[in-house]
C-alpha cells in the first residue's frame, strides 16, 4: 500500500508535475485523478499527496524531468488557422508545429481560438503558466478587433462596467475607438483591454452588442508586447527581462 507522505518540506504532487512543464497545475491534478501518475512505482489518484526530489514520479510511465530553477518564457505570433493544442484529432496545424525546440517541456499560457491571431506566451513551468492566466495576477489582455457594426454609447458604458451574458459574468472592458474613422464605414478597428480571458470573450461581447468580429489580434499580454513579431515567429524573452517580470508579478 502506498503511504501518504508528510507535507513537511515537500510540495504537492500536482505542483511538482506542473513545475516540470508537462502540464498546468489544473491539468496535472486531472492526470493524477485519472490514475496516470505513479510515485515510486505506485499509482496515486489523489492530488492531496506530497513529494520531494527523492521520489521517482512518472506520468503515463514516463519519468518526469528534474525541476529546473531556470524559468523560460517565449513569445509567439500565432497566425490565423492554427489551433492552440499539442495534438489535434483533425490534423490541423498546431502552435507547437512552429517550435524548433522539440525536446523542451513547453506549455502555452491561455490560448487563442482557431481564427484569432497574435501574441501567445509559452513557458517551461506549469505553475508560472497558471498564475499568468489568473485574473488576480493582474496581467491584462489587449486586443485589436476589426468589427462589422456600430458600438453605441450605451453598449460602451455597459461593457465598461462589466456585463452578464447567458449567465456568464464578464469583467469590465476598456474600449478605445478611432474617432477619425468614417462613420459610414462598414468595418472599423477598435482596441479592447480585458482583465480576464474567458473562452471567445471578445467575440461574444461584440455579438451581444450587435457587432461581428471579422479579425482579432492579441497585441499584448500584461507587460509582453506582440511587436515586432511577425506571424509564425517565436522569440525567447531575455533572461534579465523574465526575472524582472516574475519578481514584479510574484510569479
Amino acid at each position: 500500500m502506498l503511504m501518504r507522505i508528510s507535507s513537511e518540506n515537500k510540495i504537492r504532487l500536482a505542483k511538482r508535475i506542473a513545475e516540470s512543464g508537462i502540464a498546468s497545475r489544473r491539468e496535472s491534478e486531472r492526470l493524477i485523478e485519472s490514475g496516470r501518475v505513479s510515485v515510486d512505482g505506485n499509482i496515486v489518484n489523489t492530488p492531496v499527496f506530497f513529494v520531494d526530489d527523492s521520489h521517482e514520479i512518472r506520468v503515463d510511465g514516463e519519468l518526469i524531468q528534474p525541476r529546473s530553477d531556470k524559468i523560460i518564457i517565449w513569445k509567439f505570433y500565432k497566425p490565423r488557422g492554427v489551433i492552440t493544442t499539442k495534438k489535434d484529432p483533425q490534423n490541423r496545424k498546431t502552435v507547437f508545429d512552429f517550435f524548433p525546440e522539440k525536446n523542451e517541456r513547453i506549455i502555452h499560457v491561455g490560448r487563442l481560438d482557431y481564427n484569432s491571431e497574435g501574441l501567445l506566451l509559452f513557458t517551461n513551468n506549469g505553475n508560472v503558466a497558471r498564475k499568468m492566466e489568473l485574473p488576480s495576477t493582474g496581467l491584462k489582455r489587449t486586443y485589436r478587433a476589426r468589427i462589422l457594426g456600430k458600438l453605441t454609447d450605451d453598449s460602451l458604458k455597459k461593457l465598461k462596467n462589466g456585463i452578464t451574458i447567458d449567465g456568464i459574468k464578464y469583467g469590465p472592458v476598456e474600449i478605445v475607438t478611432n474617432p477619425n474613422v468614417n462613420a459610414q464605414a462598414a468595418n472599423r478597428w477598435i482596441t479592447l483591454t480585458l482583465s480576464e480571458g474567458k473562452n471567445r470573450e471578445v467575440r461574444r461581447l461584440m455579438e451581444h452588442c450587435g457587432c461581428t468580429v471579422n479579425r482579432l489580434i492579441r497585441v499584448a499580454y500584461g507587460p509582453f508586447r506582440l511587436d515586432p513579431l511577425l506571424p509564425g515567429q517565436i522569440i525567447r524573452v531575455p533572461e534579465k527581462e523574465t526575472k524582472k517580470i516574475l519578481k514584479f508579478y510574484a510569479l
